[in-house]
């Protein structure tokens, strides 16, 4: 049995799994989370019902976070009831929600005058990633946390990688969003032409997939496309939000990225039709409907 305390705030698509390999390796975990509703299997395994961030925080020696939107972050760090608020000298606090790099920071300052320590680890690889531990996490911080920690990563993904100081680790997702911005757009143009032409998708991945065409978008979303599985193993709206997060960075370092503005344009197309809880891969719902083809 692992002696490490281990918390943890938002249980979302990813968040259960990712919270649940680390309560089959032997942690003792304490939890909290918006929706009761959504620990229910969590608690059922074995995890302590916390009734808030702060208690999480007053229990245990590494709590980890991930919750959907920036504003979800500062409640859940800074709220009356936030981690902050309960976290112990010593401890370590680990946000792995896609945020801000300037409030990885602020998180690293508060923790570190309350002599804890604190980690930004967004992570990628979808819900397919977190079910089979295989995630890539990008991890911003001191060193002598991120090894405290690399031991509870491990249980989680596969690719880990301290990247530099507080906030690195969120610019490093935002560069791995700017890139799935790109291949997602590829990816469903180049399926809807393949439709349009006749062709089986399934057949066209077949083939494509294997060639210079290959991406982790075509080989594993563009196969959710062709079975017409639209349900999220990452919504749109937190994809909104985080190229939002990508250019606001953009423009703060006088950077011009038309590629990614014009893709963020589809998405916010797809969430004024109503579609911000479907999967990324629902844009292709987006692009069909422009072009009169039917989904």
């Amino acid at each position: 049995m692992a002696e490490t305390r281990v918390g943890w705030v938002g249980i979302g698509v990813m968040g259960r799994s990712m919270c649940g390999h680390l309560l089959k390796a032997g942690y003792p975990v304490s939890l909290n989370t918006r929706t009761r509703d959504k620990a229910t299997e969590l608690l059922a395994e074995g995890a302590a019902w916390c009734s808030t961030p702060k208690e999480v925080a007053e229990r245990i020696d590494i709590t980890f976070c991930m919750v959907g939107f920036p504003s979800e972050v500062e409640q859940v760090y800074f709220g009356a009831d936030g981690i902050l608020a309960g976290v112990r000298a010593g401890s370590l606090v680990c946000d792995m929600s896609t945020s801000d790099p300037s409030l990885a920071i602020r998180i690293h300052e508060t923790a570190r005058a309350r002599s804890a320590a604190s980690l930004d680890a967004p992570v990628s690889g979808g819900d397919v990633g977190a079910r089979e531990a295989r995630l890539a996490i990008m991890v911003g911080g001191e060193k002598q946390a991120f090894d405290r920690a690399l031991p509870l990563f491990q249980k989680m993904g596969e690719t880990i990688a301290l990247m530099g100081g507080p906030g690195a680790g969120q610019h490093t997702k935002m560069a791995n969003q700017i890139a799935i911005a790109g291949t997602m757009i590829g990816t469903i143009e180049s399926l809807l032409y393949a439709k349009t032409a006749g062709l089986g998708m399934d057949a066209v991945i077949d083939i494509i997939g294997k060639g210079a065409a290959a991406s982790w978008s075509l080989n594993n979303l563009g196969r959710r496309i062709a079975k017409g599985d639209f349900a999220p193993g990452f919504f749109i709206k937190h994809f909104v939000k985080d190229m939002g997060i990508a250019l606001q960075e953009a423009r703060r370092m006088k950077l011009s990225l038309p590629g990614l503005a014009l893709v963020n344009q589809f998405y916010i197309a797809a969430q004024a039709q109503g579609l911000e809880n479907l999967g990324t891969q629902g844009l292709f719902k987006v692009l069909s409907a422009m072009n009169g083809a039917q989904v």
